[in-house]
């Protein structure tokens, strides 16, 4: 059961998978109950994350509860920067516009390629001797 006025959004990005809850409030955000600047320690990743919230102008009107496991920081950034992405949309489908035009709905589908047998590496080759 959803509560009223509150708005879901998942997002993910590499191995990262976030699950973001968004409501009302005074621009508290939370990140596995930990607050966001302490989460996030650089403000890059601080800055990749609200990227939306700032588009939509909405950084101060909105209390996020975000749930992200996987990847590294970079990637659980790109993961939350979707979910927020998302659940705006879900909350008023006006923002789909300019959210969309900053590039904030496109799934980055980039992973990491596997390892192939008889290479140290996903491309690299072992040096080549010819004699």
């Amino acid at each position: 059961m959803v509560k009223e006025n509150v708005f879901l959004g998942t997002g993910r990005r590499k191995r990262a998978i976030a699950r973001v809850r968004m409501m009302a409030g005074s621009g508290k955000i939370t990140i596995n109950d930990r607050p966001l600047e302490d989460y996030c320690y650089t403000d890059q990743l601080v800055e990749i994350a609200t990227a939306p919230l700032v588009t939509a102008e909405k950084r101060d009107v909105l209390d996020l509860s975000i749930r992200v496991e996987g990847g590294g920081p970079v990637g659980q950034a790109g993961a939350m920067r979707l979910g927020i992405a998302r659940a705006l949309q879900s909350m008023d489908e006006e923002l789909r516009v300019p959210l969309k035009k900053e590039g904030y709905f496109t799934r980055d589908p980039r992973k990491k390629e596997r390892k192939k047998p008889g290479q140290p590496g996903a491309r690299k080759k072992f040096q080549f001797s010819k004699r």
